[in-house]
């Protein structure tokens, strides 16, 4: 049975059995129907709860035990005063608990489907994709990034350990020229311990070349290895990649021919990334510059694309592309992907009228709920265009810079293949959890029951 049929079944089993436990409830009562109206309430009340308890992470879940709690507590004190037949009771607590325990296995994956999906992922290397040690592997360590992280793990002592051959980029290096070099010397894997913007370039070359690429999270906040599966704090295990790995093959983006990893941020955004405070206090930054950047003096910017509709808007304050399309809690880094092998690339625009809904971005950024803001949209394409008049403001994988128009977004399918420790997860936390979203917990399980890819 695929993951597929088997969260869609799990689905269907959840709803089913809520259903029978109301029904034997409502066949049960004999004598006191006010008491079973509130049961039936306080059971249903109960296992929705618990649906969110087991599927959501963060303050919904503690509030979630809270009112399964408070239900069950209440549905048992009703459940004596209404006098109901004891094994009926209990039948229909047994199914309430089978339909919390399907909504577990339809909404959350299990390590079962998580190894599944890795191994779907691999492509046609095998259940588990595994590949021989590198022959002549070659990490290239930034001894700045992530505050020095190579340094203070001692990355190039734990390289030559494994017969990895350690390539420090000191100041004034190029980075890609590097890259190229080790390949020309004869690398047949290589690796890139730093930043996002590191990895990108360093994935650059290896595409190029044909060559695996090993991602060592050695910077600041490594949202690509985050949405690999990697372990962020582990920085030294994510060498066994060379030793003893898997492979899988990933998308990259690019835009005007430049490579990134994670995504590419027009209008506000990246002028507030510019700012020298912004890698220390995001979301800080971002409040106290958004109101003087929509000031009634200011000028609208000259961003011009095509929505999904198709209709022709003239300005935007905010594009976001993406290499994939991110389940986005916040813009400043909050959200993860549950592929990046889907060959498309993830889009959100917003326009924001005046210092007010300026105020309200801020606000709906710092709850994890930015969906919700009312000039927000998006979707996804394999291409993606923005016209503007004179150079445009763009920050790749985090690093600012300028690009003269038209500025061309394309997904480039299955053209990096990545290796990864085998004890990865090859997942990202938007693949193992349903997300805090604006669509409900409910509407996920008929969703999936329908047969439908459950977007939040």
């Amino acid at each position: 049975m695929t993951e597929g049929i088997r969260r869609r079944a799990a689905a269907w089993l959840a709803l089913v059995a809520l259903a029978a436990a109301v029904a034997l409830l409502v066949a049960g009562a004999i004598r006191n129907w006010a008491w079973v109206i509130v049961a039936l309430g306080c059971l249903v009340v109960a296992v929705v709860a618990a649906w969110y308890l087991v599927s959501r992470r963060g303050a919904v879940r503690f509030i979630a035990l809270a009112v399964v709690a408070g239900a069950i507590a209440l549905l048992g004190w009703s459940l004596a005063a209404a006098g109901l037949r004891w094994v009926l009771v209990i039948l229909a607590f047994l199914l309430a608990g089978a339909s919390v325990w399907c909504a577990r296995v339809a909404l959350q994956r299990t390590s079962a489907g998580r190894a599944a999906g890795a191994a779907e992922a691999a492509g046609p290397a095998g259940p588990a994709g595994r590949r021989a040690r590198a022959r002549h592997g070659v990490l290239i360590m930034n001894p700045r990034s992530g505050g020095g992280k190579a340094v203070r793990f001692g990355l190039a002592d734990e390289c030559r350990a494994r017969d990895i051959e350690p390539v420090e980029l000191r100041p004034g290096d190029d980075l890609r020229q590097l890259a190229e070099k080790a390949i020309a010397g004869g690398a047949d894997v290589i690796g890139m311990a730093g930043g996002d913007g590191s990895q990108a370039l360093v994935a650059t070359v290896a595409a190029a070349h044909g060559i695996p690429h090993v991602v060592v999270p050695a910077g600041t906040r490594n949202h690509f290895a985050l949405d690999l599966g990697l372990d962020r704090d582990d920085v030294v295990g994510a060498l066994d990649a060379f030793t003893d790995g898997t492979e899988r093959r990933i998308d990259l983006a690019e835009v005007n021919g430049r490579v990134f990893v994670n995504n590419a941020s027009l209008g506000l955004y990246a002028a507030i990334v510019r700012s020298p405070l912004y890698r220390d206090a995001k979301l800080r930054t971002a409040a106290d510059l958004l109101p003087g950047l929509l000031g009634p003096d200011t000028t609208p910017l000259d961003l011009r694309f095509t929505g999904p509709d198709g209709t022709e808007h003239t300005t935007a304050h905010l594009i976001l592309v993406s290499n994939n399309r991110y389940e986005l809690d916040h813009i400043a880094g909050g959200g993860t992907r549950e592929r990046l092998d889907e060959g498309t690339l993830g889009l959100v625009a917003a326009r924001i009228d005046g210092p007010a809904q300026a105020q309200e971005l801020v606000t709906l950024e710092s709850i994890g709920q930015v969906r919700r803001f009312p000039g927000w949209q998006e979707w996804d394409a394999p291409r993606f265009e923005v016209r503007s008049a004179g150079p445009v403001e763009i920050a790749i994988d985090g690093e600012s810079l300028a690009m003269d128009p038209p500025l061309v977004f394309t997904c480039r399918p299955g053209a990096l293949r990545v290796r990864l420790p085998r004890q990865a997860a090859a997942r990202s936390p938007a693949a193992m959890a349903v997300h805090l979203a604006s669509r409900s917990t409910i509407a996920a399980l008929v969703t999936l029951a329908a047969g439908r890819r459950y977007t939040a």
